[in-house]
């Protein structure tokens, strides 16, 4: 049997926090049936660095972590993705560009974690309970069987799963 990879773009806003740890958490879980990437509509220019601690603790290589524009993903050499995830209702709420190949998008809205008060040991704590909700979400959702569906049936999947 042929699996295929499915490529997942996940959007916020800023792509400093939630968003980044979704990357990971596809890249990490998915083992290589998911190749994620994030963006953001108006990115920080720099990864949260309670983001990057989540990260570095699922093994994530930290090196490739970066802000980036969702312009990326328009762009004609950008991969075409199968699958659109926001993860922030800001994001969830602003015009989108047009991808390429009509990807079936989703929605999962989480607090934002850099909103987070307090000691630094409140934010890691605020930044962990987080990466717990999404784990929990992509868990979910690459146990599915994909290659066996079709598009209705994922897109009432992913529309659940939050």
């Amino acid at each position: 049997m042929i699996t295929k990879t499915f490529n997942v773009l996940i959007l916020c806003t800023g792509n400093s926090a939630r968003s980044i740890m979704a990357e990971a958490l596809f890249n990490t879980l998915g083992q290589g049936r998911f190749k994620a990437f994030s963006a953001g509509s108006n990115p920080t220019g720099k990864v949260n660095p309670f983001a990057i601690e989540q990260v570095a603790d699922l093994g994530y290589p930290t090196e490739v972590l970066r802000s980036k524009s969702w312009d990326e993903f328009t762009q004609a050499n950008a991969p075409k993705m199968d699958i659109v995830i926001t993860v922030c209702d800001n994001a969830a709420g602003e015009v989108c560009p047009i991808w390429p190949g009509s990807p079936i998008s989703g929605h999962w809205g989480f607090e934002d974690p850099a909103a987070a008060e307090g000691s630094n040991e409140d934010k890691r704590a605020a930044f962990a309970q987080i990466r717990s909700q999404i784990q929990g979400c992509v868990e979910r959702f690459i146990r599915l069987p994909l290659e066996s569906m079709d598009i209705p049936s994922i897109k009432r999947e992913l529309d659940g799963i939050k």
